[in-house]
């Protein structure tokens, strides 16, 4: 049911700290109105999908006073909260299980200017992420365009440039044994296993657990406004997948070279 969300928690100095430190923006691009529901879409995962956390886990970048009326609950594992205290923080930071059933309460039960942060791509995404790339899995994932549909929900394509940047990772070939355990991981307990490192405490040149401090900046894209169907057809949801699509590619085209990228670079949608 959205958990305890604590407006102290959300506004701890240390995630002012945890910001600066990349640092990492929120970029406004569109009003939202406090009239209707959200899913937001967030692209990339990343290996931890740092930007998401900062951005909408916490009040650190300002996420209520520039989108005022909008309170986002950022989806994570519904596994994470089966840890006790871990599951009581996740809670009273508005963040909530990545569950139909709990997006189906935010979205019906619980008044309008919500706003659900969805990972999209997943562990799948998490997998193929590295310094350099820009690439999302998303050409299949169209259960969040049916739920949106159900709801009447608008869909807001959000990528995030340097996500990938936080961390270095060793990323396995397709059909290779490293990519075989990695998936079969991922089936049993439902996140994959990346092998990964960032730096150390002291210096950006050892090795450590610590993330690279490269600026991460999460631009927020315009509305796509969804109508309210109870039984969407699969050529309904293929509409709107499509124009997500597109919103979405529109958007890291004309930000790309404003956040560290060239124009030569593209978004490889998987």
């Amino acid at each position: 049911s959205g958990g305890r969300r604590s407006t102290w928690v959300r506004n701890w100095a240390v995630w002012r700290y945890f910001r600066d430190y990349f640092p990492i923006r929120l970029v406004k691009t569109h009003n939202l109105l406090p009239s209707r529901n959200y899913i937001f879409g967030y692209h990339p995962h990343g290996i931890m999908g740092l930007g998401a956390f900062c951005n909408f886990g916490t009040e650190a970048t300002g996420v209520s006073k520039k989108f005022p009326g909008i309170k986002p609950y950022l989806a994570t594992l519904a596994g994470n909260f089966r840890m006790p205290v871990l599951r009581d923080y996740l809670m009273s930071g508005g963040i909530c299980p990545v569950s139909r059933d709990t997006i189906d309460y935010i979205l019906s039960k619980n008044g309008t200017g919500n706003a659900i942060v969805i990972v999209v791509g997943g562990a799948a995404e998490s997998l193929n992420c590295q310094p350099g790339k820009n690439s999302v899995t998303l050409k299949q994932r169209k259960g969040f365009v049916k739920i949106a549909l159900q709801h009447g929900a608008d869909l807001v394509p959000i990528y995030s440039f340097g996500e990938n940047e936080a961390y270095k990772q060793i990323v396995f070939e397709e059909g290779s044994w490293g990519r075989w355990l990695q998936r079969k991981f991922q089936k049993y307990v439902g996140f994959a296993p990346c092998v990964f490192h960032g730096c150390g405490f002291f210096s950006t040149d050892s090795w450590g657990l610590v993330p690279y401090p490269n600026p991460i900046t999460t631009v927020v894209g315009e509305p796509i406004t969804v109508p309210k169907m109870e039984h969407p057809t699969q050529k309904d949801v293929d509409l709107y997948h499509g124009m997500y699509l597109t919103s979405l590619q529109k958007l890291f085209d004309k930000y790309k070279t404003k956040f560290g990228l060239s124009e030569s670079d593209i978004l490889e949608i998987n």
